[in-house]
């Protein structure tokens, strides 16, 4: 699983599932290095429901363009649920569209922490319903190289976009 070929049938899926759920999408990505938005913008007509995304590797990046506060990152670390959460708040905000996806995580082979092991990775969406911000997250600890890591995050994060489209 995970393929490239897997790859882009979750995100043909997904962008199905948004232009029949008339939603646009924007994205906020971190340790994917924009691979969530390459895939999305490889599929013809993917401009009726994907308006686009920052890659936000930095802190300052994350602060300057989506607005995480420094008090969060100095609490929480950039790899965390308050983070995520903020990152695709901010994305919302900043970027427009109807929801958004953010993705912040540890891919290694360096880079783990207490508490905090290489292939950690925090997931954040973010909607707006009845004039709220709502937002769902998630975490996952995934195993593997670097590409593994970082593919199967784009993997779970087009999953889950999709499921969100399709809630009733």
């Amino acid at each position: 699983m995970n393929n490239d070929e897997d790859l882009m049938r979750l995100a043909t899926q997904a962008g199905a599932d948004l232009l029949d759920a008339e939603r646009r999408l924007v994205t906020a990505e971190s340790c994917t290095g924009g691979w969530v938005a390459k895939l999305l913008t490889d599929i013809a007509g993917s401009s009726a429901w994907y308006d686009g995304g920052v890659v936000v590797y930095s802190n300052v990046l994350k602060q300057s363009l989506l607005g995480v506060r420094p008090s969060t990152l100095a609490s929480h670390g950039a790899v965390s649920e308050a983070t995520a959460r903020e990152m695709a708040i901010g994305a919302l905000e900043a970027l427009g569209g109807h929801i958004s996806l953010a993705v912040t995580g540890i891919a290694g082979p360096a880079g783990a922490q207490p508490g905090k092991p290489v292939g950690t990775v925090w997931f954040a969406w973010a909607w707006k319903e009845n004039g709220e911000i709502e937002t769902r997250v998630a975490l996952e600890t995934f195993t593997g190289d670097r590409e593994a890591i970082r593919r199967q995050s784009v993997a779970r994060a087009l999953r889950e976009l999709s499921q969100l489209q399709r809630k009733p």
